[in-house]
C-alpha cells in the first residue's frame, strides 16, 4: 500500500514538473523541486503512521473481544469518527466507547402457595408467598452492582425489604471485593438459594436457614472478599467478611448499624474438585458478640460444614451447624445443634420434568438458652421432622411442587402433619 501511494505521488509530481518548470538554465526552480521531494518523504512517513495506527486499532479490538462477556449494550457509532477517536485513547477508554455503562437487567420471581395442616389454630388456604426482583448492572469492566428486593404477603399489607444490595470490584479470579448486604456465607444453602422459591427444589428452606429464623444469621452487612485459591484440580475457593452483627431483632441484620461496638466476622472455605464435577465440600466459621439486654453480653461462635452433590442423578445436600453461646459474666456455655439431609432424583422420562425428593432435619437446643429465650416466644425450638415431595417443571421457568410434612417441635408435643402445594416461577 505504501509503495503504490508513493509511486502515485511521484508520478503526479513529475507530471507537474514537466508542464510547469522553466528551462534548465533557470536555477531558482531547483530549490522548489527539493522541497517537493521532502514533501514526498513527509507524506510517506504519514502513510506509515496511519498504517501503524490501523494495526494498533485492530489489536485493541481483538483484546476487547477476548475479554469476558458482560451484560451490556453495544453502540454503533459512525466509522470515521470512531477511528479518529480510537487513535487518541488508551484501551480502558476504548472499551468505554464500545460498551455502554451502566447496563441494567431485571429479573423476577414469584410463588403462589396452598397449605393445610392438623395443627390447632392454624388455618388452611392460599398464600401469595414472596414477589422478588433482582437488579444486576455492570458499572464498568470490573465493577458491578446487584440488588434484591422482596414483597412478602402479610395479613393487612405487603412487607417490603431490601434483601441484598452489593457493589463488587472484580480484580481477578483470586480476589473480588464487595460492600453491602449479603446472604451470610455460612454453609451451602444460604449462600446458594436466595429469595425466589423457583431456585430451590423444595417448597420451603430448611428450618435452620429459614427466612425470619434466628438460628443462623441469614443476612450480613459489611465488606466481603472472595475468590479462588490456586489449587490445581481441587477447585478451592474462599469467602471472608467483616461487618455488623445481628440487629436488636436477632432474625434481622444490622442494616442501620451494629447494636454494639464489636464487629462480626465470617470465613468460608470450600473445594469443588474438577474430577468430581458436582461435588462441593466446605466449612464455615462465624463470630460475634451479642447484647441481649443491658449488662448481658455473650460471645457467639458458629461452626458449620456441608457436603453437596449437585448432579440431579441423584442430588444430595447435607449441612451441619453448631451455634455456641458463652455468657461473658458467668462463663456458662450453651450449644444448639442442627442439621439436615436432602436427597432428590430427576427422573429420565418425559424430558426429565419430574423430580421426587426427601428431606430430614433436626434441631436440638438447651432447655434454657438466653439468646433464643430473649423474646416472649422462643425464636429457636427443638425440631425433628421430615418431608417427601415431588417437583414438576411445567417449563424451564415455572414449576409445580407438592409436599407432605410430618414434624414434632418438642418431646412431649404431638406430630403435626400437613400438605403443601406451590406454583413457583421466574421471569
Amino acid at each position: 500500500m505504501c509503495f503504490r501511494l508513493s509511486s502515485m505521488l511521484m508520478f503526479l509530481l513529475v507530471a507537474h514538473l514537466a508542464f510547469t518548470q522553466e528551462p534548465p538554465s533557470s536555477l531558482p526552480d531547483q530549490p522548489s523541486v527539493k522541497e517537493l521531494l521532502e514533501r514526498i518523504d513527509r507524506l510517506e512517513k504519514r502513510v506509515n503512521e496511519l498504517e501503524a495506527n490501523e494495526r494498533k486499532i485492530a489489536g485493541r479490538a481483538a483484546s476487547v473481544a477476548q475479554q469476558p462477556a458482560t451484560p451490556v449494550q453495544s453502540e454503533q457509532p459512525d466509522t470515521a469518527s470512531a477511528l479518529s477517536a480510537h487513535d487518541h485513547m488508551p484501551s480502558s477508554e476504548l472499551q468505554q466507547v464500545e460498551t455502554r455503562y451502566p447496563s441494567l437487567q431485571i429479573h423476577g420471581f414469584g410463588d403462589v402457595d396452598f397449605s393445610a395442616t392438623d395443627k390447632k389454630g392454624l388455618n388452611s388456604g392460599f398464600n401469595m408467598g414472596q414477589f422478588v426482583l433482582h437488579f444486576a448492572s455492570a458499572l464498568s469492566g470490573k465493577v458491578s452492582y446487584f440488588g434484591e428486593v422482596s414483597f412478602t404477603a402479610e395479613p393487612t399489607t405487603y412487607e417490603l425489604a431490601v434483601e441484598r444490595s452489593i457493589v463488587r470490584y472484580d480484580y481477578n479470579d483470586y480476589f473480588k471485593l464487595s460492600f453491602g448486604k449479603y446472604h451470610t456465607p455460612i454453609g451451602y444453602w444460604n449462600a446458594t438459594f436466595h429469595h425466589g422459591a423457583w431456585l430451590q427444589t423444595t417448597i420451603s428452606r430448611p428450618e435452620m436457614v429459614k427466612f425470619g429464623g434466628s438460628l443462623i444469621p441469614v443476612h450480613f452487612v459489611g465488606a466481603q472478599a472472595e475468590g479462588n485459591i490456586p489449587s490445581r484440580g481441587l477447585g478451592l475457593g474462599y469467602n471472608v467478611g467483616l461487618g455488623n452483627g445481628r440487629g436488636s431483632l436477632f432474625s434481622k441484620a444490622g442494616d442501620s448499624g451494629d447494636v454494639n461496638s464489636n464487629r462480626a466476622w465470617v470465613a468460608n472455605v470450600y473445594a469443588r474438585p474438577s474430577r468430581l464435577y458436582g461435588l462441593q465440600v466446605g466449612g464455615s466459621f462465624y463470630g460475634d458478640k451479642l447484647s441481649t439486654r443491658p449488662g448481658t453480653n455473650l460471645n457467639e461462635w458458629i461452626a458449620a460444614a456441608d457436603v453437596i452433590w449437585t448432579k440431579e442423578h441423584p442430588e444430595v445436600l447435607a449441612e451441619y451447624a453448631n451455634v455456641h453461646h458463652r455468657d461473658l459474666a458467668t462463663s456458662e456455655t450453651f450449644n444448639t445443634t442442627s442439621y439436615y439431609v436432602q436427597v432428590a432424583y430427576r427422573l429420565p422420562w418425559e424430558a426429565s420434568k419430574w423430580k421426587p425428593y426427601y428431606r430430614f432435619e433436626y434441631i436440638h437446643r438447651p432447655v434454657v438458652e438466653p439468646v433464643w429465650d430473649f423474646s416472649t416466644t422462643p425464636s429457636v425450638i427443638d425440631l425433628v421432622g421430615s418431608l417427601v415431595g415431588l417437583r414438576y417443571d411445567i417449563t424451564n421457568f415455572a414449576a409445580f411442587k407438592g409436599e407432605y410434612r410430618r414434624a414434632r417441635s418438642a418431646v412431649n408435643e404431638p406430630n403435626v402433619n400437613g400438605a403443601f402445594f406451590q406454583t413457583s416461577f421466574t421471569f
